[in-house]
């Protein structure tokens, strides 16, 4: 095969994938990691569930790429990262529903024995929490204004976002998500005047 043919193959081998990662997300997020279905997936994209299986052997490795995705879609900058910017994060949240439900439902299923997304889950927040006390510490010392060392807070704060998700999710017109998250980084001693 001429190099061109091969590189074109590649691209279309890989939009297609991309394509089944986002309808997978779809899937999950409209039934749950356990009632979402490999033949719904195929169904979506035009594919029969065998040549879905050319692109990903298991369910659990079309799980393993979503959860990726989603990864690099939150990939946070290299920089300093200020308190102010995860306010922003959750601004960013509320304009991206479909991910957010598909991350809320695979984040409920994964406290069972033998989800696949169970070790997923666990690492991550092993990880966030550590990243977060950071942000705290850069952001205030090693002890925030309300008395709280940042490795006490990250774990509120980490609860915070994700509960307001599951609010949010559930009645988006009642709770204001941003503004929530806005109110609790007041109640952590955070004392910058924000826009209403």
């Amino acid at each position: 095969m001429p190099y061109g043919d091969a590189m074109n193959a590649r691209v279309r081998s890989e939009e297609r994938r991309a394509e089944i990662v986002q309808a997978a997300l779809e899937v999950i997020a409209e039934r749950g990691y356990r009632g979402a279905s490999l033949a719904a997936v195929a169904e979506r994209v035009g594919l029969t569930q065998q040549g879905l299986l050319h692109y990903f052997p298991t369910k659990d490795a079309l799980l393993v790429a979503v959860l990726e995705d989603r990864d690099r879609w939150d990939a946070m900058p290299n920089t300093r990262l200020r308190v102010e910017l995860i306010a922003s994060i959750v601004e960013y949240n509320a304009m991206r529903p479909a991910i957010i439900q598909t991350f809320s439902a695979l984040l409920g299923e994964s406290v069972t024995e033998g989800h696949p997304a169970r070790e997923y889950f666990t690492e991550r927040y092993t990880r966030v929490r550590s990243n977060l006390a950071e942000v705290l510490r850069t952001e205030y010392g090693e002890r925030l204004p309300s008395g709280l060392t940042p490795e006490r807070a990250a774990p509120l704060l980490v609860a915070i976002m994700d509960g307001l998700q599951y609010q949010w999710l559930l009645d988006p017109e009642s709770v204001d998500m941003p503004g929530a998250f806005r109110d609790f980084l007041t109640l952590l001693g955070e004392n910058r005047q924000h826009p209403a």
